[in-house]
């Protein structure tokens, strides 16, 4: 047997793991009738080629914006199937697709365009796609998802796209933006305000018993019965709902729980595979801030883990800085001055990967005392893959010598 079959065919744990990704859309979404009636309500026009008002959703990360409008876009148009109505939904990513060419060559090649992502006159792109929306009668419903990425590099897109129905003969255009960013009008103008914001939603956060009937709806098709110790899924809703209520968050949590049990060749998923998971997430997600820090950050904290191995449980600014220096001089990157390494400290903290506390050195004035927070070989393994820290591993030992000495300083 294939090794893979053998994995697979061996798995006592998952059905269908899929059904806890975010991407996944289910028959039922659990505490949402309020806000799924009202974007029927607004959207229903469609049906009759009337154009529905444009709208706005707002609502925390994991309050179920994105699944609900996936969830009434695919009813809408499984009805309009029916009634031999054109409607159609385009859903665009804004943290992917985040320039005013890039949304109107989505929305051109959707419609059966062929249009690169860059390259051409944005006034073309913006003509080819009326042209395509306008071959038929039809309505077509624009979802901006993050759209706050989107607008924080401009907001013509959405000015345009909401006015475009003055411009069109047969088509019909409106346009839904979701938001974590509760402050995302103040980057609009007011025009666009005034055209984009008709209608709005409002996604509140999900307490723990909300997140415990998600999890258990999506428990009953993702697992073998039988297979999840009973206080998992309570477990996993009370942890999420600590995180504002994040139905992403307790869905992760659920299935990093199973994975981790599937590894260990466990027969049933228990509390102990939770908080397991509950570590491997937040490693994860440190391991991807790291990867994506500038340069000079990445330095820093490479001599902050020198200093960890040399035996400097804790060291200061100064200490730090004088390494940073050093390893800067090693492979010809440019030196910050202290004071900007000092933010850089600060955002270090912020991420949680350091921990550093002011204290008083009395008539010398204060400094800020560091220590690195995050498990040292977990992090100098995602700082070496970047090829531009590769050189770093060459002074590594010559400078612990120097540490060891305490005249690093002075090199």
């Amino acid at each position: 047997m294939n090794i893979f079959e053998r994995i697979v065919s061996s798995s006592r744990i998952f059905k269908n793991r899929d059904v806890l990704r975010h991407t996944y859309t289910p028959d039922r979404l659990p505490h949402r009738d309020e806000q799924i009636d009202t974007l029927a309500t607004i959207l229903a026009p469609a049906l009759k080629y009337e154009t529905p008002s444009n709208i706005l959703i707002y609502g925390k990360t994991g309050t179920g914006k994105t699944a609900t409008v996936r969830f009434v876009s695919r009813q809408l148009e499984y009805v309009s199937s029916k009634l031999d109505v054109r409607c159609t939904v385009h859903y665009i990513n804004c943290e992917l697709i985040d320039t005013q060419y890039r949304v109107f060559a989505s929305i051109a090649n959707a419609l059966g365009k062929n249009i690169p992502m860059t390259g051409l006159p944005t006034d073309y792109v913006y003509c080819e796609m009326k042209k395509a929306l306008d071959s038929e009668k039809r309505v077509v419903i624009v979802v901006l998802d993050e759209i706050d990425k989107l607008v924080k590099k401009g907001d013509e897109a959405l000015y345009n796209l909401t006015r475009i129905n003055s411009e069109l003969e047969n088509a019909k255009v409106s346009v839904i933006g979701i938001s974590n960013d509760l402050k995302f009008k103040s980057y609009l103008d007011p025009r666009v305000i005034s055209s984009l914001s008709e209608e709005e939603i409002v996604f509140p956060p999900y307490n723990a018993e909300q997140l415990k009937d998600i999890l258990e709806q999506r428990a009953k098709l993702a697992f073998h019965e039988g297979v999840l110790d009973e206080d998992v899924i309570p477990f996993c809703s009370a942890l999420a709902a600590q995180e504002h209520g994040d139905a992403r968050k307790a869905l992760d949590l659920l299935r990093v729980s199973g994975e981790i049990a599937e590894r260990e060749n466990s027969e049933r998923v228990t509390r102990e595979h939770v908080k397991k998971a509950v570590r491997k997430i937040e490693s994860d997600q440190v391991s991807e801030a790291v990867r994506t820090l500038p340069t000079q950050s990445k330095v820093l904290l490479f001599g902050m883990i020198i200093l960890t191995e040399s035996g400097y449980a804790k060291f200061t600014t100064g200490e730090a800085y004088s390494i940073y220096r050093n390893l800067c001089r090693r492979i010809g990157l440019d030196v910050l001055t202290q004071r900007r390494v000092s933010d850089l400290i600060s955002e270090l903290d912020m991420l949680g990967i350091i921990n550093s506390i002011v204290i008083s050195k009395g008539r010398y004035g204060r400094t800020r005392e560091i220590k690195v927070e995050m498990p040292i070989e977990d992090l100098k393994k995602v700082l070496l893959e970047d090829y531009r820290l590769e050189n770093l591993l060459k002074y590594e030992k010559d400078l612990k010598s120097l540490i060891s000495l305490d005249t690093f300083g002075d090199v």
